[in-house]
Formats: C-alpha cells, sequence, structure tokens
C-alpha cells in the first residue's frame, strides 16, 4: 500500500493512483470550497424560461462548457504550467504538452507574478461584476481549502476560481491536463447539480447527461491546456488564451444579483 502524500509534497511523487484520488478530492462536491453556494447562471436561466427540462439542461451545459468552461479550463492550466515547479521542469509537466521551463515575455518568472497577470487577463474576460465577485469569492474558498490540504506558496488571497484552481492544482501535484479537466467538469456538474433542485429534475436522467458530456469534457481539457502551452511557453503571450464569451450569462449574472429571494449566490 502506497503512503499518503505529506502536505507540500507532489502527488505525482507516489504513483498515478494518488494523482487520480487527488484530482478525485479536487472534484468532489463535498470539499469545503464553496461550489454547492453557486448555480453556474442555471437559476436564472430556469427563472428567464431557457431551461426547463433535461433537453434544455444539455443545450446549456454544452454552450457552457464551450465558452466559461473553456476559458476556466484554459486559465486553470496555465496556472499550473506557470508553477515555480513546472517552470523548472517539475514532475506536473509531464504529458501536459511543450515544455514551458523557459517562460515567455508575459509570464515573468512564473509563480505569483505569472497568477497575477493569469487574474487580470480573467478579470478582462469577465464582463459581470457579480460574476467577477462570485468568482473571487470560490477562489478565496479553494485557496482555503488547498491551504489545509498542501503547502501553497504566497500569493493573493482573491484570486479568480481558475486562477486559485491553478495553484492547488499545481501545489497538489497535478499535470496541467488534469486540473484543466477538474475546470471543464466543474462548468458542467456544478450547473447540473442545481438545476436538479432548482427544477426538482430526476437525478437520474441528468447523470446520464453528464456521463454523455464526458467526452465533451476531456477534449476541451486538450484545447485548453495546448492553448495554455502556448501562451505561457517561449514568446507566448497571456492575452492569447482563450476569451469565448456567454453574453446571456453575463446579463443572467446581473439580474440574479438584484434578485431578493435566491436558492443560490450566483
Amino acid at each position: 500500500m502506497q503512503p499518503s502524500p505529506r502536505p507540500g509534497t507532489l502527488a505525482a511523487d507516489v504513483g498515478p493512483a494518488a494523482g487520480l484520488a487527488t484530482l478525485l478530492l479536487l472534484t468532489d462536491g463535498r470539499l469545503p470550497a464553496g461550489v454547492h453556494a453557486h448555480s453556474g447562471g442555471i437559476e436564472a436561466a430556469v427563472t428567464a424560461g431557457r431551461v426547463r427540462d433535461v433537453a434544455d439542461l444539455e443545450r446549456f451545459l454544452r454552450g457552457r462548457l464551450a465558452t466559461a468552461g473553456l476559458v476556466a479550463a484554459a486559465f486553470a492550466a496555465a496556472g499550473v504550467l506557470g508553477a515555480p515547479s513546472n517552470r523548472d521542469g517539475g514532475p506536473s509537466t509531464r504529458d501536459s504538452g511543450p515544455s514551458t521551463r523557459d517562460g515567455g515575455s508575459s509570464t515573468r518568472d512564473g509563480g505569483p507574478g505569472l497568477w497575477d497577470d493569469l487574474d487580470a487577463e480573467l478579470d478582462a474576460r469577465t464582463p459581470s461584476p457579480a460574476l467577477r465577485r462570485a468568482s473571487r469569492t470560490q477562489g478565496r474558498a479553494l485557496l482555503r481549502a488547498g491551504r489545509a490540504m498542501w503547502t501553497l506558496p504566497s500569493t493573493d488571497p482573491n484570486l479568480h476560481h481558475p486562477v486559485a484552481l491553478g495553484v492547488v492544482g499545481a501545489a497538489a501535484g497535478l499535470a496541467p491536463v488534469q486540473v484543466a479537466l477538474a475546470a471543464g467538469y466543474g462548468a458542467v456538474t456544478g450547473p447540473a447539480s442545481a438545476a436538479v433542485k432548482v427544477l426538482a429534475l430526476d437525478p437520474y436522467p441528468v447523470h446520464a447527461l453528464l456521463a454523455r458530456l464526458a467526452g465533451a469534457c476531456a477534449e476541451v481539457a486538450d484545447r485548453a491546456v495546448a492553448a495554455a502551452a502556448r501562451a505561457t511557453g517561449p514568446g507566448g503571450s497571456l492575452a492569447d488564451l482563450p476569451a469565448a464569451g456567454a453574453p446571456l450569462l453575463d446579463l443572467d449574472a446581473e439580474q440574479h444579483a438584484t434578485w431578493e429571494v435566491r436558492l443560490f449566490a450566483s
């Protein structure tokens, strides 16, 4: 039986099974990172009449995965690629695309500087103030949970959630593609879980839908890692990271923030 990694050690150091267990831990809805308090836009979409059943939910989730999910996955992967251990060729760069150890023109030397730059780039891609607040709230909670499990480097405590996911994933020893997959997976599972509550849907067809989306989540993760590798690699620019927008999510978030009675924070 392999030992569990000590706080601050890389999960990859104790074998692939430990890395998989770490990935499962980060995507577990019971992780105390506050994600359960957010609907990913479903509550507002249901109220607006755009999501009424599982078929509508599938269209919503596929659209969210292709836009907000891709952006989140790319920024999370870039956060891992920019971690100091990976800039030095650390173990979690394995099977993650081109090496980024030489750095890019916009990435400084990795670590806090790069994470701050990523945070600014993601802020520019989030026009809705309500979504910015929700992302930073979830980022703070995730960093707090991450610090309880691993030794995290010093960072801005108010990072956007995808950037915080990259910081925590790097500290846990995960590869960029694993963290990108966690981001894409979260982009659909959070709203799906919220839809079960808001619409009183049968959870079995909803989980069947999530199973059908597994391949799409993997494809988004691969695209995200490729984009992150280019952006953080030699001659790359963080400005070239995906910027797929979802205007209805932004508009819905602003409306949702004005409600006096709601089930979810966003």
